[in-house]
């Protein structure tokens, strides 16, 4: 009885951590170095782990070189859904950018990034 109490809390410990999205990609991308103006763009991969479906219901970009485009869509349980990152390079120079994905009925954002060096378009 003992061991059977013990199983039973680990498995309900293990479901209270189980993700409800899971990213299939990489949730940092590089772009490398590029040119000045070059528009640069990723699209990050996410499945939905829930019995229910899921809406991104926003995505907000730390600033507004960095644009966000997302289906406004549920994505349906054990489907993928795909946020696709753009970066309009005008600064020269390394940038490391943020942008925080909301999903409906979840509290927390997801923190997506992006990465490069802008070189001078000569």
């Amino acid at each position: 009885m003992k061991y059977l109490i013990t199983f039973c809390l680990i498995l309900f410990s293990l479901s209270l951590f189980a993700q409800d999205i899971v990213w299939l990609s990489p949730k940092e991308h590089d772009f490398g170095e590029f040119k000045q103006y070059d528009l640069q763009q990723v699209d990050f991969q996410f499945k939905n782990n829930t019995d229910e479906p899921v809406v991104i219901d926003n995505v907000r970009p730390s600033c507004g070189c960095t644009s966000p485009n997302w289906s406004s869509e549920p994505i349906m349980p054990d489907s993928i859904g795909v946020i696709t990152l753009e970066y309009d390079a005008r600064k020269v120079g390394y940038f490391y950018k943020k942008a925080k994905v909301y999903f409906s009925n979840r509290r927390k954002g997801h923190k997506l990034y992006v990465e490069g060096t802008v070189v001078d378009e000569m």
